[in-house]
């Protein structure tokens, strides 16, 4: 009865989830925008996080014996199915756009998303119920960490079948994460161009070994990330919004061999991106209005 109940308390419409994964896959395909950051602005991380842990051992294994409807019964696939399609979709449908975006249209891209995370994390801190040194040391500590990591620059390395399996789950992690982008993950590990080119030409082989990968990551690290909710919780949304204020670094929009700069000069295109950073920046108190006019 209690999955039942679990069930009917996580199933939402359908075009609802499948939109809000359609926007976690096309944040996800961009270095430096996380996925996970998109489930916090719009309000799902946490049924996320504990909807991916209903998919257990237990779960395979009654699904193996081919008891199909005992192993649905108990796992959050409402709730994750379209949510998978959304993000399948975008991915398979947004990468060359993004990728041309980020090779033609950089500062506009980066302006709406530096936009949009900075409005996020404003709203996260509004969220904390108690406010007290140690949450914010938390932030800082989160900050710091992730300040460093995007700054690390590329690296060289191998094409062979482990490495790639180990990209997938190195990458679906910090997918997770707000704030850390599965994407630049890629980068920093070489792989990012060549899984694009793989789901541009698809080639199933690449794309099979990374999503095998990533499975295994996501059914490890998913089960850590729910006992810190569950232990932790206001530490845990602090080191996230960390997460997320340092991701900040990567995604400021003017930039010259990878270091951040300020423009030249004020001209249209500065205007444009201002514009845009200020609709990413509404957008996200939009949802979050709405998401509070609902509840």
């Amino acid at each position: 009865m209690k999955n039942k109940n679990n069930n009917q308390l996580f199933f939402k419409p359908f075009p609802s989830l499948f939109a809000k994964g359609f926007c976690m896959g096309a944040a996800d395909v961009v270095p430096g925008v996380s996925g996970g950051t998109m489930a916090l602005i719009l309000g799902i991380y946490r049924e996320l996080i504990f909807s991916i842990k209903s998919f257990d051992l237990k779960f395979f294994r009654l699904l193996f014996s081919l008891k199909t409807k005992k192993a649905f019964d108990r796992a959050e696939w409402r709730f994750v199915l379209p949510l998978l399609v959304g993000i399948l979709t975008a991915v398979f449908t947004l990468a060359g756009i993004l990728s041309w975006l980020l090779d033609n249209r950089p500062v506009p891209l980066w302006s709406f998303f530096f936009g949009l995370i900075l409005a996020s994390i404003l709203t996260l801190i509004q969220h904390f119920k108690k406010r007290s040194l140690w949450i914010l040391l938390w932030i800082i500590l989160g900050a710091v960490c992730t300040y460093y990591l995007v700054g690390i620059m590329p690296a060289a390395t191998p094409d062979k079948a482990w490495f790639l399996f180990l990209c997938g789950a190195m990458a679906i992690c910090a997918m997770i994460l707000p704030g850390i982008s599965g994407a630049f993950i890629l980068v920093l590990l070489g792989k990012y161009h060549l899984i694009l080119e793989a789901v541009h030409q698809r080639d199933f082989l690449i794309l099979l070994l990374v999503a095998a990968g990533a499975g295994a990551g996501l059914f490890t690290f998913v089960r850590i990330l729910n006992w810190f909710f569950k232990k932790y919780p206001n530490v845990t949304i602090a080191v996230l919004t960390g997460f997320m204020l340092g991701s900040l670094r990567k995604i400021w929009p003017w930039k010259t061999m990878h270091q951040n700069i300020l423009p030249e000069y004020w001209d249209t295109d500065v205007t444009m991106a201002v514009c845009l950073s200020i609709a990413g920046f509404m957008l996200v108190f939009l949802l979050n209005f709405w998401a509070e006019k609902r509840e």
